[in-house]
């Protein structure tokens, strides 16, 4: 590995939760183990059923976690972005993977052998709690598709990913709205399981509400709808 790949490795290692508590010498040696993955923007990094079963980092760019169905519907889960981590599950138990992750723009990746990970947990223990801190969160997360997919009409489906998206990333305007990028009907239709037409009723009916502008290259988030983070649409 080049010293500025080992660099970068090891930056990131201090960001991410399950490995910054590694003692000086053990995160050195983590990282000597790491590979570095290029990845072009829009190839596949692991596909729904493979059989690896590394630990990966993004160290650069994001990627998305999709879920394919058998006539190759998408629905995207989440997304992942630099210092985050995905690959766990397949890391602890094996198995093959359970969904498929794809580069957003150009990718750099650290990769980490399951084997060597196991090895981490037995030099340091609490590297175990923290990853089961972050399963934790991702189960949570998941349980509010299940239930906004179960329980919630359109409307309120695409409110919630875009006042949680401005929670995120959103920027407040000196006029209350929260601006975040826009996205293509088609792009949202995919994160929360409707059909791209769908998309486009719920948000005409967004914006003659006030609640939801689109404005330029942005969606403008009121304030109020913001307050109630997309409940009671």
């Amino acid at each position: 590995m080049r010293d500025r790949d080992r660099a970068l490795i090891e930056r990131f290692l201090r960001r991410v939760h399950i490995f910054r508590g590694l003692p000086e010498d053990h995160l050195r040696e983590v990282t000597e183990d790491f590979d570095i993955l290029s990845v072009k923007g829009g190839e596949t990094v692991l596909s729904q059923a493979d059989e690896s079963t590394d630990l990966y980092m993004v160290l650069r760019g994001g990627v998305r976690v999709t879920f394919l169905d058998e006539e190759g519907n998408e629905l995207i889960l989440t997304n992942f972005n630099e210092g985050d981590f995905f690959g766990e599950m397949s890391l602890i138990d094996g198995k093959p993977r359970s969904a498929t992750v794809v580069a957003e723009g150009d990718v750099i990746l650290g990769v980490l052998k399951r084997e060597r990970f196991l090895e981490a947990i037995k030099e340091n223990p609490m590297i175990a709690i923290e990853i089961l801190g972050a399963l934790v969160e991702r189960l949570r997360k998941a349980d509010e598709m299940i239930e906004s997919l179960a329980f919630l009409d359109v409307r309120e489906r695409l409110v919630r990913l875009l006042v949680n998206t401005a929670e995120r990333e959103g920027e407040r305007g000196e006029d209350g709205y929260y601006r975040i990028r826009k996205q293509t009907h088609k792009e949202l239709a995919v994160r929360i399981g409707a059909s791209r037409e769908a998309i486009t009723k719920a948000l005409k009916a967004l914006a003659e509400d006030q609640a939801v502008v689109e404005r330029g290259g942005y969606f403008l988030i009121s304030p109020d709808t913001f307050a109630r983070g997309g409940r009671s649409f």
